[in-house]
């Protein structure tokens, strides 16, 4: 990276919140289990097994565990995704405009993802009143993108903030996937999805080039995000009379092995870049065998997963939100977060599928670089 350029777009800070029902994932797996209408005996024990081979130690939840035992309507779970949405969707960004020394008042846009839960308006409509943003602010809700919904909202508050340098945009995910619960749903999906998923949410402050240097975080060079035809089957969720429906091919994993190399190669080479010049991975954590399948794919360095082991074991799969945890983790690491002028990579894999991409550095004194090169 040798071309010169004005600064780009910085992360100032980064927030994590939850819902106050935290429970051991044996304890949420017991309550599930036994909340499976017409499952046997081998059923309720396969999920149990999945859940335990899970990688997860604990999960928060919308709801106490106890009401996820009584059935209840799509409509009443909707409701309740809004008021809980609300809440965490107030006290991430909250968290992280304090975090980043910037008034609700200096906010020009708000990015927002969630893929399990809708109304109309959108959530953001709430969280304006509720954060206390300028009535003005640009609004820019974004639905369906499932687990790729936290790099693609990045990248899209990269796109703004190249036009608006001046400005600054606040990214808001919220993601509270117990609200999904299938109960009649007994298919492999289903008691994965169950037994993987977390309830939670994250918020990123991110300052144009004007404003850059008043941020220690790093700054977004580029993005890429790409659907990659003929992968529709794999992942992603149907809606029925039952809610949301999530479905999960079992080869999920040997396609994120295929196609994230080239991806990721491709992105860096464009920049003289190689995966040797990573050094953070901020890598979505799926489940363990998707993190498996990308230590076999890109071969990074020993330990270079163990922020997304971590956030897996802590919340479970947060979905859009557990990418920005894992830049949340990056950036508070206590041996401190990467050195100046270090890259990190990161990304996500979404339903259809989809690979999302971010290019990070970490500043110097002196503006980066923001082209690649030729």
């Amino acid at each position: 990276m040798s071309d010169a350029c004005p600064a780009a777009p910085r992360v100032a800070s980064v927030a994590v919140a939850v819902p106050p029902h935290r429970h051991r994932q044996e304890e949420i797996a017991a309550v599930f289990a036994g909340s499976f209408q017409g499952a046997d005996a081998a059923v309720r024990q396969k999920f149990r097994g999945l859940a335990a081979r899970s990688g997860i130690a604990y999960r928060n939840l919308a709801r106490p565990p106890a009401e996820y035992r009584a059935p209840r309507a799509v409509t009443a779970c909707n409701r309740k995704w809004s008021a809980v949405a609300g809440e965490v969707g107030q006290e991430a960004p909250t968290r992280a405009l304090r975090a980043a020394g910037v008034a609700p008042g200096e906010v020009g846009a708000l990015f927002t993802t969630t893929t399990t839960g809708a109304s109309v308006p959108s959530f953001d409509v709430d969280l304006v009143q509720r954060v206390g943003l300028p009535r003005q602010v640009a609004r820019v809700p974004l639905f369906g993108l499932g687990c790729a919904g936290g790099a693609a909202g990045l990248a899209r508050a990269h796109d703004y903030l190249r036009g608006h340098p001046g400005e600054v945009a606040v990214l808001v995910s919220v993601e509270l996937c117990s609200l999904t619960f299938q109960r009649a749903g007994l298919s492999v999906d289903n008691l994965v999805a169950t037994g993987l998923f977390g309830d939670g949410g994250a918020a990123v402050v991110l300052l144009g080039a004007d404003l850059a240097r008043r941020a220690a975080g790093p700054e977004l060079i580029t993005t890429r995000g790409r659907p990659h035809p003929g992968t529709e089957h794999l992942m992603g969720m149907r809606l029925g009379t039952d809610g949301l429906a999530v479905f999960l091919a079992p080869d999920v994993p040997d396609a994120a092995e295929k196609l994230l190399p080239g991806e990721v190669r491709g992105l860096l080479g464009s920049y003289g870049l190689t995966t040797a010049d990573i050094a953070a991975w901020i890598r979505h954590p799926g489940g363990p065998k998707a993190l498996d399948a990308l230590e076999r794919a890109l071969c990074p360095p020993p330990g270079a997963l163990a922020h997304s082991r971590a956030s897996l074991a802590a919340y479970g799969n947060l979905s859009s939100a557990a990418v920005l945890d894992l830049l949340h983790r990056t950036l508070t690491a206590p041996d401190g977060p990467p050195a100046p002028g270090s890259h990190g990579l990161l990304l996500a894999l979404g339903p259809g599928l989809t690979t999302e991409l971010v290019l990070l550095r970490w500043p110097e004194g002196v503006a980066a670089t923001c082209q690649p090169p030729g």
